[in-house]
């Protein structure tokens, strides 16, 4: 039988060590390590997720019952106490770098988005991570209730986490949405928290198309219009100005209006976008995409260990957040290169039973049942 490392092995092996430590070394503060490593540290909250250990002890239990298996990861027994040292002293902004790596390696193997245009798609939102106001007092978010916020522009290609910011509760959403930088020819997808007639301006000139919905007091004149196909639930296409006395000034650009009733709710949408050669379909269609973000937050909530935390300082806190979404990026590596049918919720139910087993990851993953020890002929003649 062929000899495997454990499963979390073969799965680290995507975020090779070389690479991890050059990152730590120019990620590093204070003082040196005697015995804890960064790397350590990655592996145990590494391991924390898939296995959806949530407390401090219960991770350092689990990695010293595993510690005779652990030896291929060239980590280190960690007591509580050093771990919960790391995650309050060492800059998160070491896994923030490992995750922009983990991401270019994504982007190199993810499949496009499912529209006919060549246009990069994204869909920008944001979702409140709730806190205890008590325990993680720098969190302030209203009176009596704390909270961290987790901005993502998702590229549909893929559904990739590629723009994300981690700020307090009370920053405004759109204060991100004008600091991103999409590529020039994009498509971003916004929903009406993020309406800003400056801004709409500022993305037509940089060369970047949204579809938004239009505000219901926007004052507008319509300058064309075009036929709908009423059977596709579209109610109208026109090509608008905006009259307002701030709108008109800071975006006098022509847009387009498009209507669309939805067949199964009955509810009427009225959308708005800078792009006038797309069909109104396909407006309509691009916004019901924009769903996929929704689902992404959701996701990462039910899967990984973003609701609760090992360590109440706001550098534990974002350290878990960015090892939670490191995870996913080479979950989601992995499924792209190995063109799996499994959903990423499957191979994390697989991973979850079988992290520290020695099989083959991909056969794992793949559904193949653990090979059965070969009979050693070779003994079999020696008796």
């Amino acid at each position: 039988m062929a000899h495997c490392n454990t499963v979390l092995s073969q799965l680290l092996k995507w975020a090779p060590r070389h690479e991890f430590e050059t990152l730590a070394t120019r990620h590093h503060s204070g003082r040196s390590f005697r015995v804890a490593s960064r790397w350590a540290q990655f592996v145990g909250l590494f391991m924390a997720q898939p296995t959806g250990r949530d407390r401090l002890r219960d991770i350092i239990d689990n990695l010293g019952a595993q510690a005779h298996r652990l030896y291929h990861l060239g980590g280190v027994e960690l007591s509580r106490s050093s771990l919960a040292r790391i995650n309050r002293d060492k800059p998160y902004t070491l896994y923030e770098a490992l995750f922009g790596k983990l991401l270019r390696r994504c982007q190199g193997v993810a499949p496009g988005h499912k529209f006919r245009f060549k246009n990069p798609l994204y869909s920008l939102d944001a979702s409140t991570i709730k806190l205890c106001l008590s325990a993680f007092p720098w969190a302030d978010f209203r009176t009596t209730k704390g909270a961290v916020k987790l901005h993502v522009g998702l590229n549909h290609s893929g559904c990739l986490p590629e723009f994300v910011a981690i700020t307090d509760g009370k920053t405004s959403d759109l204060a991100i949405g004008r600091a991103l930088r999409f590529p020039k020819g994009s498509l971003v997808v916004i929903d009406r928290g993020y309406n800003d007639y400056g801004g709409y301006k500022q993305l037509n000139d940089k060369g970047i198309f949204f579809v938004t919905r239009i505000k219901k007091n926007a004052a507008y004149r319509v300058v064309g219009r075009a036929a709908v196909l009423k059977s596709k639930g579209l109610t109208c296409d026109q090509r608008i100005v905006f009259t307002g006395a701030k709108a008109s000034g800071q975006c006098p650009i022509p847009l387009c209006r498009i209507g669309y009733r939805d067949a199964k709710t009955g509810k009427h949408y009225v959308f708005l976008t800078n792009n006038l050669k797309l069909a109104a379909k396909t407006v309509a269609d691009l916004y019901r995409a924009r769903w996929q973000v929704e689902l992404f937050f959701k996701w990462i909530k039910q899967n990984l260990k973003i609701k609760s935390f090992i360590g109440t300082s706001n550098n534990a806190v974002m350290t878990q957040i960015w090892i939670a979404l490191c995870v996913y990026l080479l979950l989601a590596f992995i499924k792209f290169q190995s063109r799996l049918g499994k959903s990423m919720q499957q191979m994390l139910r697989l991973l979850h039973l079988d992290l520290f087993d020695k099989r083959d990851l991909m056969a794992l993953l793949r559904g193949h049942p653990p090979p059965r020890p070969g009979f050693n002929h070779n003994q079999s003649s020696l008796l």
